[in-house]
């Protein structure tokens, strides 16, 4: 198959850590070669965290600059600060819904309005920008905690890898809390129509 290259950006407690494994399990359940590797520099809430999922005849789990296929942003800025890791060939899915760091939150910073990061997404890449407000989407499905599951969904509703919304959600209901499953659904349903 053909090498599908993806990034994952987000801050700690956002959900981008399972959301590759899933990704990873699903592709696995499928029969599709993949790597999966994380790179967390903050294992606390509100650090940044990266995550990769290479499918296909892969051997390194490292995306390089320019190198992804796909990359999925849980917050706006840090999907702006990993657009190096974009072509202008490159999908990207981006939540809108800012979470600013610490430093905004003490008023020691001034987090950037969303807009003009939106702009310089999408003067980077040539592909469509899927701009959702996945937390929103997340309340909306009745677990703000569901980020993650609207981001796949998302992903998935994009048409850029070979796994079906069907598959996805079967992994999602092997591996992850029952409590959750509805509300995850829910979500992974809401990003897929927020992909179209």
């Amino acid at each position: 198959m053909e090498t599908k290259r993806l990034v994952f950006v987000g801050v700690g407690g956002q959900g981008n850590l399972l959301a590759s494994r899933l990704l990873g399990e699903a592709a696995l359940a499928a029969g599709i070669p993949v790597v999966v590797s994380e790179i967390h520099g903050m294992a606390q809430r509100g650090g940044i965290v990266e995550s990769a999922v290479l499918m296909g005849n892969v051997t390194s789990p490292i995306v390089s600059g320019a190198e992804a296929d796909v990359l999925i942003g849980f917050e706006p800025i840090e999907t702006l600060r990993a657009m190096g890791k974009c072509s202008a060939d490159s999908l990207v899915i981006t939540n809108l819904s800012p979470l600013p760091p610490f430093t905004v939150s003490i008023g020691q910073g001034k987090y950037p309005k969303v807009e003009e990061a939106l702009e310089l997404i999408q003067k980077k890449v040539k592909k469509k920008v899927i701009a959702l407000n996945g937390s929103a989407l997340a309340a909306e499905a009745g677990n703000p905690l569901s980020l993650n599951m609207v981001m796949l969904g998302a992903l998935i509703g994009s048409g850029a890898v070979p796994i079906t919304p069907e598959d996805m959600k079967k992994t999602i209901a092997a591996s992850t809390k029952k409590a959750f499953l509805e509300s995850n659904i829910k979500a992974f349903d809401l990003g897929m129509a927020g992909a179209r």
